[in-house]
């Protein structure tokens, strides 16, 4: 019986995990050959910068919770304007996510990467908000995400200012 309710979400959910993680490896493309690079090892960094080892595996650990979510929200709320609604700005806040990488190093723009993540955090809060109302167990696995990019967003403005 509880199989039965699981089933319809299994493969939207490992869709919605396959973008998520999609989206990452594209931003790793431009992080991963950057974190080495003299413009971000003379950056000035604030006290709470996280070591660079950690990036990678809560990234993971929230393109996996945002992927599964996205497809609990796929499945139940594609017929409704709500879904709707919450499917697109995952889209809106997914692309903002991978230009934030591009941005900050790719580009090495402090400030575009700043406002690139006040965008994103803002998108990403309504998103949370139609997952919500369309299932609270996809709003409640989202909430981890916005509390990294809270900090994440803290951290880029920190870093524009002491730069």
């Amino acid at each position: 019986m509880q199989t039965e309710k699981i089933k319809p979400f299994v493969l939207p959910a490992v869709i919605g995990i396959l973008i998520c993680l999609a989206a990452g490896l594209l931003g790793s493309m431009v992080t991963m050959p950057a974190v080495e690079s003299m413009w971000v090892i003379d950056l000035n960094k604030p006290v709470f910068q996280p070591p660079n080892w950690l990036f990678a595996p809560v990234w993971t650990i929230l393109y996996i919770l945002m992927g599964a979510a996205a497809g609990i929200v796929y499945v139940e709320g594609k017929n409704k304007m709500e879904g709707k609604t919450a499917l697109i700005l995952f889209a809106v806040q997914l692309v903002l996510n991978i230009l934030w990488s591009f941005m900050f190093f790719g580009v090495h723009t402090l400030i575009g990467a700043s406002v690139n993540i006040v965008l994103l955090w803002g998108t990403l809060l309504a998103t949370i908000i139609y997952f919500f109302k369309v299932n609270r167990a996809a709003g409640w696995m989202m909430i981890p995400y916005i509390l990294w990019v809270t900090f994440a967003t803290i951290l880029t403005i920190t870093l524009f200012v002491m730069n």
